[in-house]
């Protein structure tokens, strides 16, 4: 395929948090371009837009084109990443990736004209290619033509308006596979109480999509209940999402039932669910709520988990809790077999659209008819919630008894 607009150099950036899809989806744009425009340069900024705004990143030389599929049977991202607003002036300032009075887009822009970049890949979820729009407008009103494409990468399926972000099929698939060892701590102790958070912080998608993964694994397996060996013990008894409202004292008399029956309770829940009420109890109690660069409440500080087990724990009688949380483990997996059909889709696309000088960010649009494109800047957005009368899990909640 020949370039419709004047392509020298690409330059790629991986941002935000880790998903199962930035090692391939890097991969999948070298070979791309290796394949259809072999005499463009591609370099790639370290650690994301820390090293866009640090002047930071490789040259994608001829010996790591010829050995780029590697990269799609790894996690991680092979050039790293980092959490960085480009406009949160207070924040670069004091991580010292900007000085006072400077404008993080200026230097920015600048670093992308001085590095003689055409084509600016980002693969990252809304906050990366908002931030990926934020710098394409700023060059536009400056009179440099720059082609930005991004990637959609988040584990929580949660981007307006795409059908599928990649790495949230892998990332289910391995939180299953995580619950499978957890759960099995339901025989360390009588009573025990389990709960499994997983990541999401405003979408549910990826805490029912694991659970329904879970459980088809569950009643894939032969049991033995004669020696204590019973499906039920190992299963989901409880899954609670943020777009679902949890009532505590309803949920409280049930799990206590499964836990009079089965001796153990096992809870899947995304991080995201009931944290208002987690930020209000804090704050009540005049404590500081800690936020990212992006503003986002870190929920590693307010620990949903532990909140829930404590709600829980006296009132179904546990003698024993266990919170385990699966989100490292999850989004730093490689890609499996669906993840990476979606990929190499979508960084196909992206590169030819960056060649014809097409912007925007690549996926299935949901408003489009499920059109694969380069879907505009302005309709990106974050906080796609899960819907959770979907069929498939308002069947799984009414098979393990779940009515609130």
């Amino acid at each position: 395929m020949a370039a419709d607009k004047s392509v020298r150099r690409v330059a790629l950036l991986t941002a935000g948090g880790l998903a199962p899809c930035l090692s391939s989806a890097v991969g999948g744009l070298i070979e791309r371009y290796s394949e259809v425009a072999p005499d463009v340069e591609i370099i790639a900024y370290l650690n994301g837009y820390h090293g866009l705004l640090s002047g930071r990143h490789l040259d994608i030389t001829p010996e790591v084109r010829a050995k780029a599929g590697l990269l799609h049977k790894f996690g991680g991202s092979p050039i790293g990443n980092s959490r960085v607003k480009l406009t949160n002036t207070a924040d670069l300032i004091k991580r010292g990736l900007i000085q006072d009075g400077q404008n993080a887009l200026q230097v920015a822009a600048e670093r992308l004209v001085a590095d003689g970049v055409d084509v600016l890949h980002t693969i990252g979820g809304d906050d990366t290619n908002t931030t990926a729009a934020d710098l394409a407008a700023y060059l536009q009103e400056h009179d440099y033509d720059l082609t930005v494409v991004g990637l959609p990468k988040t584990i929580d399926n949660d981007v307006i308006p795409i059908k599928q972000s990649l790495g949230a099929w892998t990332a289910a698939e391995q939180g299953a596979i995580f619950a499978k060892n957890v759960i099995a701590e339901h025989s360390s102790n009588p009573r025990m109480l389990v709960v499994h958070e997983v990541m999401g912080r405003n979408c549910g998608w990826l805490t029912a999509a694991t659970a329904a993964e879970y459980r088809r694994w569950v009643k894939a397996q032969e049991w033995n209940p004669g020696i204590g060996l019973d499906a039920s013990g190992w299963d989901v008894h409880a899954v609670y999402v943020p777009e679902a409202t949890i009532d505590l004292d309803a949920e409280a008399e049930r799990l206590k039932a499964v836990m009079d029956e089965n001796d153990c309770v096992t809870i899947f829940l995304s991080e995201g669910a009931g944290v208002p009420s987690i930020v209000a109890e804090l704050e009540a109690r005049g404590e500081d709520v800690p936020r990212d660069p992006f503003g986002h409440v870190k929920l590693d500080a307010v620990n949903p988990g532990a909140w829930f087990a404590k709600q829980f724990a006296e009132r179904i009688g546990a003698e024993k809790t266990m919170v385990q949380k699966s989100g490292y483990f999850s989004r730093s997996a490689a890609a499996n077999d669906a993840d990476l059909a979606l990929i190499k889709q979508c960084t196909d696309y992206a590169v030819d659209a960056a060649l014809r000088g097409e912007s925007g960010v690549v996926g299935h649009d949901e408003e489009r008819g499920d059109e694969l494109r380069a879907i505009e800047f302005p309709r990106i957005a974050g906080g796609k919630e899960f819907d959770p009368s979907v069929e498939w899990f308002a069947g799984l909640l009414a098979e393990i008894g779940q009515t609130s």
